[in-house]
């Protein structure tokens, strides 16, 4: 597929906006502004939550069976490339390799996320996709809903985050994606990972 890709991170999970019942899947584009919403359901938003929340259920979700199963007979998750949005869904597809041999297989978007997250692998997209279906979140302009914070206030925010506990700032992360305040949620995630990174 010779079209540029585009690194993906994912930034949060809210509930969808627009289907009851459902959650959205927030991605962060690599050095840049856009953000890919993705709606999933619920087994699925659970499944990518706990990996984010750092939980390991009593036994093993389908999730992580899969990546067990890898893991036994050598297989490992290459990459996870979102290529296509047709019909109101987006495909994704697992590059496996084994042996030297890659495989490329079919998946929905939502469990090719669950097993990335399981397995560190990274998460790819098209730049058509970004163009068509991505949110622009301009830092520059300004947002829609009366901004919170006083520049101020928003400095003694950043320096609270440091104080702030792990589990806090993660529930915090969940609220400002909810709220589509990216900016706090992107500043949130990178704390989020910089203490995860020293632990």
């Amino acid at each position: 597929m010779g079209t540029k890709r585009i690194k993906l991170s994912i930034l949060g999970i809210s509930f969808s906006q627009v289907q009851a019942g459902a959650y959205a899947l927030i991605f962060a584009e690599e050095n840049g502004v856009r953000r890919l919403p993705i709606v999933i359901g619920t087994p699925e938003a659970q499944s990518i939550a706990i990996v984010m929340e750092g939980i390991t259920p009593p036994r093993p979700l389908s999730h992580d069976l899969i990546c067990s199963i890898w893991e036994q007979l050598g297989i490992k998750l290459v990459e996870v490339l979102i290529y296509k949005f047709e019909d109101g869904a987006f495909f994704a597809e697992l590059l496996l390799c084994q042996n030297d041999k890659e495989y490329r297989i079919d998946s929905r978007t939502s469990d090719a996320v669950a097993l990335a997250i399981r397995t560190h692998s990274p998460i790819y997209t098209t730049e058509e996709i970004m163009r068509n279906m991505a949110i622009v979140f301009d830092e520059q302009s300004p947002p829609s809903s009366p901004e919170p914070f006083t520049q101020h206030e928003r400095e003694q925010d950043e320096e609270e985050l440091s104080n702030v506990k792990l589990e806090a700032l993660k529930h915090r992360l969940t609220d400002a994606v909810k709220e589509e305040n990216y900016e706090l949620a992107t500043r949130l995630r990178d704390e989020i990972n910089r203490r995860e990174n020293k632990s």
